[in-house]
């Protein structure tokens, strides 16, 4: 039995300095991500397309949102196998190529969760999840390039 679930966001601009969009270097990338009853995120374009670096960028975001995915689809199976995660850190790195006159696009995420668990005897079962965690994520299963994983479980 299939389900849907809904997932509704604002993206509101904040950046108008006065011209709105006259001219590119005209207006500042800035924009809030509002959910309802969560804190708005602060969001804008990545530095190299005139945005700061003291916000979030969508690519940035995308990243993200795959290592969370990875990482909560990763500790349900944990639970179910009784593998006892007391510590998890994931670096993950995403690669965006540009192409003169189409835009650009992810060629690939890789994830580097490190991973401590209870017991050393729960060490194998921990590395093997996580390949099922890549098979089960949400965010993976939808996106048209490769999320690698390179997990290290203490």
């Amino acid at each position: 039995m299939s389900r849907e679930h809904d997932y509704r966001v604002t993206v509101r601009w904040t950046g108008n300095s006065g011209s709105g969009t006259s001219g590119y270097r005209d207006y500042a990338r800035d924009h809030d991500v509002v959910a309802e009853g969560k804190e708005p995120l602060k969001g804008t374009a990545d530095p190299a397309f005139r945005g700061t670096a003291d916000r979030w960028n969508p690519e940035e975001l995308l990243v993200a949102a795959l290592s969370q995915c990875h990482m909560l689809s990763y500790f349900a199976l944990c639970a179910r196998a009784g593998v006892i995660v007391t510590e998890y850190v994931d670096s993950a790195s995403g690669v965006m190529r540009e192409e003169p006159g189409t835009g650009g696009r992810f060629t690939e995420v890789v994830l580097h969760p490190e991973v401590t668990v209870a017991e050393p005897g729960m060490r194998d079962k921990a590395l093997a999840l996580h390949e099922q965690a890549h098979e089960i994520c949400f965010i993976a299963n939808s996106v048209n390039f490769p999320v690698r994983h390179e997990p290290v479980v203490r």
